[in-house]
């Protein structure tokens, strides 16, 4: 039996659509429920008379603010396993990927920076500038999350606790008494030139000079290279390296141990 929809001649076909589809915001279905018939029916007609259709960003947009789908996270708690899962998820797919979608990612990250206005540009690079002035008095999240890993290990830790290291006062990052260990965690302003190649060449050399004095003192050196931005799941991989050359650090021979950040 034919439908509402069929009885319909070609220009009040069209009309029907563009007034739904293109006005309402009405999704296919919701069209073809109405007016009695299918959906591809509709698509097909909309493709047909040249309607522009939405593409499945857009169509999923339209359909949460319709009230058509539930939001997936919206007013959900994750638990912080499920968070690290994600987010190592996340990480492994970056880790497994080739160069070509890399590259592609880093476009679109750049293309996104560049189409923000003058204001939310500057408006960022403060946020961020603040938060290094922060981190430099109260420590980064980094050093925070490998300070509370630690106190949960049962070991006792000093923060930022000056140190006297050949006459020179200065302040190792974590420090674990009972096992003679200084942990340093070096973000990634000591890789790359964040803030200026002087910059990243003054830090360097501080960081040479701090570990000779370290280990001059006859302290074991572990050193964290966080090379990206913090992230909980990324803190959790080089935490559960740090806890194994713990569990084992009678097995290692030199005096500075090096965690590298994983590159994702």
């Amino acid at each position: 039996m034919d439908s509402r929809y069929d009885h319909l001649n070609e220009r009040e076909k069209i009309e029907a659509i563009k007034q739904r589809y293109l006005e309402e915001s009405q999704s296919f279905q919701k069209i073809a429920n109405d007016m009695g018939t299918y959906a591809n029916k509709i698509l097909r007609d909309a493709k047909k008379f040249n309607i522009p259709i939405r593409n499945k960003s857009e169509a999923q947009k339209n359909a949460l603010e319709k009230g058509v789908h539930k939001h997936p996270t919206k007013g959900k708690t994750r638990t912080e396993e499920e968070k690290n899962r994600i987010g190592i998820g996340v990480m492994n797919n970056w880790a497994n990927a080739d160069e070509n979608t890399i590259n592609q990612k880093k476009q679109n990250a750049k293309t996104l920076w560049e189409q923000k206005t003058d204001e939310e540009k500057q408006n960022m690079l403060s946020k961020a500038n603040a938060a290094v002035r922060e981190s430099s008095k109260t420590g980064s999240k980094m050093e925070h999350y490998v300070l509370n890993f630690l106190i949960k290990q049962n070991l006792k830790v000093e923060f930022h606790k000056e140190q006297i290291l050949a006459n020179t006062r200065l302040q190792i990052d974590l420090f674990l008494p009972t096992m003679n260990i200084a942990i340093e965690i070096d973000g990634p302003s000591h890789f790359s030139p964040v803030w200026g190649e002087e910059v990243l060449q003054r830090n360097q050399d501080y960081d040479k000079k701090k570990s000779g004095l370290i280990v001059g003192k006859g302290y074991r050196l572990i050193r964290i290279k966080q090379t990206k931005d913090f992230s909980k799941s990324r803190a959790l991989v080089i935490c559960k390296q740090l806890q194994d050359i713990l569990e084992n650090i009678n097995q290692h021979t030199s005096r500075i141990i090096e965690i590298e950040d994983i590159d994702a």
